[in-house]
């Protein structure tokens, strides 16, 4: 899944801090990189639609967190470098 307007995945951006499985249900924990990012709810359910399509999968719950609040050290470092970050 990439973030609409910078077009990275939204692994390497660090957006997604935690992943839990627990037989068909998942939950995730992500943030914004603001709270006003205007592809926000088009991200969330992009990642829903797109969890909720692999097999076995059942409900998904998306929690949208601020604490710890984004920053861009959490990019991955390699995409950190290819931004010049």
């Amino acid at each position: 899944m990439k973030d609409p307007e910078l077009n990275l995945n939204i692994i390497d951006l660090g957006l997604v801090y935690d992943i839990r499985v627990d037989g068909s249900e998942v939950q995730i924990d992500m943030t914004l990189t603001s709270p006003g990012c205007p592809a926000g709810p088009q991200i969330m359910t992009d990642i829903e639609r797109a969890v909720k399509a692999i097999p076995g999968v059942g409900n998904v719950a998306m929690n949208l967190i601020w604490t710890p609040f984004w920053t861009p050290d959490r990019i991955e470092p390699r995409v950190r470098a290819y931004m010049g970050l």
